[in-house]
């Protein structure tokens, strides 16, 4: 990994479709932008954060997940994650996250990720079908 330092922020867009909607993603009953989508939104904000940072073999994995959905979004509104690198432990990374539709804000929290090496991470996965 390359050297990096705090308060370095990524970003990540989306419109809310069909897709995304929680009785779509089974979330809940309404057409209305789901939770889970949300977070998705929030660690792909975080992933961009890193990206440029990280070593031919390296990624990075969702520990912990502390987010508050405040606000409901309808269909066709864009939304807007944005992560701010706020802690630093050896391999771990902690994140404020916040989430926005043309409104404003609709969610916010705390996100960890952790340094990997992807071949290691995944074979290691896959040792649990061999059991």
């Amino acid at each position: 990994m390359k050297n990096i330092e705090l308060n370095i922020k990524g970003v990540a867009e989306t419109v809310v479709t069909a897709d995304k909607l929680a009785v779509t993603m089974g979330s809940g009953s309404l057409t209305v932008y789901a939770t889970p989508a949300m977070v998705a939104l929030m660690e792909e904000s975080a992933c961009n954060c890193l990206a440029e940072y990280l070593d031919s073999g390296e990624t990075t994995v969702g520990t912990e997940l502390n987010i508050k959905h405040i606000s409901a979004t309808p269909e066709k509104m864009r939304v807007r994650a944005e992560a701010v690198l706020v802690e630093i432990n050896g391999r771990e990374f902690t994140f404020e996250v916040k989430a926005y539709d043309e409104s404003g804000i609709i969610g916010e929290g705390v996100h960890k990720r952790f340094l990997v090496y992807s071949e290691k991470f995944t074979s290691k996965a896959y040792q649990k079908l061999k059991k």
